[in-house]
Parts: structure tokens; C-alpha cells; sequence
């Protein structure tokens, strides 16, 4: 049976469950003629679709369903990730559990900046907090009965967990993956909606991407921002320091306009 479930709605599109899939419909906008409006709309899937593709392949995000008809369709049909909003959570840990959490934000955004992809609205309502890789890996069927494992997200999260045998798989299925794992095991954070991404090589483009997460702490987490910040800065740094010194002299002249700042 296909069962649908809007489950949030904004002012650009409707967000629909559908069988363990998401589908992001843009809205229709009756004031711009229509021809236009359709041309935007699928422009931006269009747009949304190549970011999250070649994101999925760097760090962890969902890989969209490339359908035959994507160059016209105004929808997009990505996996749903069984998770928690990282907004609604980050603040209930430890703080030596949120520093290993922004730790692995800061490195995969500066995977994303080296590859010249802007987030748009990088903060911590738009990643996904996953506690561990059974929660993910096991994703059910289009025919709504057999549940299957996803190897090419296991292989990429956890090459032990791609390993399993078959009878250890079957038992996986079978139990519903709702027993926790190892207490060593890393969360795992899915970065999602790059509805407001585009691709950009320029310093500015992307410490504006970071200004807009240091605000975000500082608003939602404000108990720690300042020494979650560090550590993002410092895992950011991490990856490519030289192209990471440039982009943080230019988010301090960001400030220091205060042309971001509500």
C-alpha cells in the first residue's frame, strides 16, 4: 500500500513521507505567471538534486532518486533518514558528546567548501542527528513489506556493519534494528535541505555559510556556542588549513559589516 503523510510544510515546499521515502514538491506560486513559476520551480529541483548528489558522495547526506523525468518535474525524492532534528537534541548531551558532534560538522562542511558547495542555510535544524549506522542501514522496500539493508551507505558508514553475514543480516531485519550498538560508536549526522545551495569557489560565499551556523549556536545553543564553535573551527581547519585561514579572516570582516545580521 503507498501511504502518504505531509509532514512539514513550508512557505517553498511540502515535505511528504511515502513509503521510508521523502518527496520536497515545491509550491506553485500564483503570483508569478504560471509559465515562469514551473521554469523556477524546476530549476531549483533541478539545482537541489546535482548539490545533494555530489554531497552524498563526500560526506553524509541523502542521495536523491534521479528519475528519467527529473529535467521537468518540480519533485524531489530522496531517502528518509530515521533520525532525530540535531536542533532539538545537540543541547541534551554532554558537552564532551556536542564538541565530537560539531568536530564532525566542522570537517564535513570544509569537505563541502573544497568541493565549492554552499550550503544556504547551514544550522543545526537542517542536519539530521542518526545515534548509530543499524538505525540507518535498514530501510524498507517500495513494496512496503521487506525491509532490506542499504550496502552502499552501510559500506560508507561502517565497512564492519557491510561485512555482516546473511543470516546476520536476516537477523538484523528481523529485530528491527532498535538495539543499540556499541557504546564507542560515533553518532552520525546527515546534512539535509540544500534547497538555498548552490555551487561557489569564492571566500566570501562560504564564510557566510559559516557565519549562519555560528549564529544558530549562539541562538539555539547558546550554553556552549562559543566552545562549540571552536571546535568546529578547529575540525574545519582541519581538513585544508591554508584555504581555511583565508575563509576565516573573510568571515571576520562579515561580522564586522554586520550585513548578515538580523
Amino acid at each position: 500500500m503507498n501511504s502518504q503523510k505531509i509532514i512539514a510544510q513550508g512557505a517553498e515546499a511540502k515535505i511528504i513521507l511515502s513509503n521510508n521515502f521523502i518527496i520536497k514538491d515545491r509550491i506553485k506560486k500564483f503570483y508569478r505567471i504560471p509559465e515562469l513559476d514551473k521554469k523556477i520551480r524546476i530549476r531549483r529541483t533541478r539545482s537541489e538534486a546535482k548539490l545533494l548528489l555530489k554531497a552524498s558522495k563526500i560526506i553524509n547526506a541523502p542521495e536523491p532518486t534521479i528519475q528519467p523525468s527529473i529535467k521537468d518535474s518540480t519533485k524531489l525524492k530522496i531517502p528518509f533518514i530515521k533520525g532525530k532534528k540535531l536542533s532539538d537534541y545537540l543541547d541534551l548531551f554532554s558537552l564532551t558528546k556536542q564538541k565530537q558532534i560539531l568536530n564532525q560538522i566542522g570537517k564535513d562542511v570544509a569537505k563541502l567548501h573544497n568541493e565549492n558547495i554552499i550550503h544556504g542555510d547551514l544550522t543545526t535544524s537542517n542536519m539530521i542527528y542518526v545515534p548509530n549506522e543499524k538505525d540507518y542501514v535498514l530501510i524498507k522496500g517500495d513494496d512496503g513489506i521487506k525491509n532490506k539493508i542499504n550496502k552502499s551507505v552501510t559500506k560508507k558508514l561502517n565497512p564492519k556493519i557491510s561485512s555482516l553475514t546473511q543470516s546476520s543480516r536476516s537477523a538484523l531485519t528481523k529485530s528491527g534494528a532498535k538495539q543499540s550498538i556499541a557504546s564507542d560508536s560515533k553518532p552520525i549526522i546527515f546534512f539535509i535541505d540544500f534547497g538555498l545551495g548552490y555551487f561557489n569557489g569564492k571566500y566570501e560565499d562560504k564564510a557566510v555559510d559559516i557565519h549562519l551556523l555560528k549564529q544558530a549556536l549562539e541562538a539555539k545553543h547558546f550554553k556552549y556556542w562559543e566552545i562549540l564553535f571552536k571546535e568546529f573551527e578547529k575540525a574545519y581547519k582541519s581538513i585544508n588549513k591554508t584555504e581555511a585561514d583565508k575563509i576565516f579572516q573573510r568571515l571576520k570582516a562579515v561580522e564586522k559589516r554586520g550585513r548578515y545580521k538580523h
